[in-house]
């Protein structure tokens, strides 16, 4: 009798913010031009160049233009470069859509962030044979381009590390494996920054060991890593060899309530890029709550910081809410006694429970009015997004090119037609 075998999937969507603005473009607006085709990329103020790089299209990339630079450099690097503004009402049903089609083949999806998850297959191989799992996997990343209209790269593996691993290797709309016994083939001979949770200073720190492969890493004697890089070090020691993820890095309490985490492009240091991610997070958590019609009142953030040093804390609510902005400024409030403004951060994750459907609000006499226009702008800004789609409204937040100032201040800006201001701390806010 043999062992049942388990099979992961590590699906990621390839340049989702940019890929789901292009399918919506083309296929439901009839565009010609497709951004995934020109040097294009997702971000701040096409006028004002502010900002920073969301995603990018591969022929972005070949200019040298990265995920998470200023966009004016990235102006500099393709003059001709087209930007188009965020759209996360577009974002998040794209990303129920992906989660969805996932679920028709496995009941245990593990969704990590708006553009990638986890799929377990357990069993398996009786039906389709370890040979056959990559053909499976290829039908299934077909059948989610011809019927979502984007690509994704599917990574295969018997853990959630080397899937993940696989996942990146090229792309777009790959299918790849990594197996325990191809790693030193398939990942050893890569660089060491391409390794899972391996930021630029880790990077630096073991280039000056003399490690610059993932298998100078793996090969390298234990004592000397730990001497120099402590703990952390043998943890990404430890994935260069095959070890698996810690459960907390791939499972969040989000899977009880509502919520989102992301791993930085780069590390964060700055309490206002830290601010500016969570309100992105916040603003695909308020609108599934809006569109699922139900409220939370508990409010939780966590953190990783590049040392593996995982902190959370939770904040109950004085009365259940749907509102993005409460949901902002309770998650700006918990992150501020939860980092010390100064150590490193890779992941940063919202999270909502206490959920509750037809939920009545607690009033009381300074936030009456202060709610309802909220509650209303909320819901009138959702609206707009799913009939005129991108840059029909968008939060003036996201357009500072300093952010470390991101506090409040109503901003303004025309798209379509429509001229909005919204204040990120929910004071003032007015439609214009």
């Amino acid at each position: 009798m043999t062992d049942r075998k388990i099979y992961i999937f590590h699906v990621d969507v390839n340049s989702a913010f940019l890929s789901w603005t292009a399918s919506y473009r083309v296929n439901i607006l009839g565009e010609k031009e497709d951004l995934r085709e020109i040097p294009s990329i997702i971000g701040g103020d096409q006028e004002k160049r502010h900002g920073i790089v969301l995603a990018k299209s591969n022929p972005a990339k070949k200019y040298g233009i990265q995920t998470g630079e200023a966009i004016v450099t990235a102006r500099q690097k393709c003059p001709g470069l087209v930007v188009v503004m965020p759209d996360y009402g577009l974002y998040v049903k794209a990303s129920r859509a992906l989660i969805a089609k996932l679920k028709q083949y496995s009941d245990n999806v593990i969704q990590y962030s708006i553009d990638e998850a986890w799929c377990v297959f357990d069993g398996f191989e009786d039906l389709y044979g370890r040979g056959q799992m990559k053909n499976f996997a290829c039908r299934l990343k077909n059948e989610i381009r011809r019927e979502l209209g984007f690509t994704v790269n599917i990574g295969i593996s018997t853990n959630f590390l080397l899937s993940k691993m696989a996942g990146e290797f090229s792309k777009p709309d790959k299918v790849h494996t990594l197996f325990p016994e191809e790693i030193q083939e398939k990942m050893w001979p890569l660089p060491v920054s391409d390794l899972f949770f391996v930021g630029r200073a880790t990077t630096s720190k073991l280039n000056k060991l003399g490690i610059y492969t993932i298998g100078d890493l793996a090969k390298a004697d234990d004592k000397m890593i730990k001497a120099h890089l402590k703990q952390p070090g043998l943890v990404v020691q430890g994935y260069a060899r095959g070890r698996d993820l810690e459960p907390y890095m791939f499972t969040h309490e989000a899977n009880k309530g509502y919520g989102n985490s992301l791993t930085a492009p780069v590390d964060v240091v700055d309490a206002g890029y830290a601010k500016q991610l969570m309100l992105s997070l916040c603003e695909t958590i308020g609108m599934r709550l809006r569109d699922d019609n139900v409220r939370i009142g508990v409010v939780s953030v966590h953190v990783t910081t590049s040392e593996f040093h995982r902190e959370s804390r939770q904040a109950q609510l004085l009365t259940a809410t749907d509102v993005t902005e409460e949901i902002y400024e309770a998650a700006c409030r918990i992150f501020g006694g939860l980092w010390d403004g100064k150590t490193p951060l890779r992941q940063i994750g919202v999270h909502t429970s206490k959920v509750r459907a037809d939920a009545g609000r607690q009033y009381n006499l300074f936030d009456l009015k202060k709610y309802d226009r909220l509650e209303t702008l909320n819901r009138t800004v959702d609206e707009i997004r799913k009939k005129y789609g991108e840059d029909a409204v968008f939060r003036a937040g996201f357009l500072k090119s300093n952010v470390s100032h991101m506090g409040g201040g109503l901003h303004k800006e025309r798209r379509s037609g429509v001229t909005i201001g919204i204040n990120v701390t929910g004071e003032n806010t007015r439609i214009i």
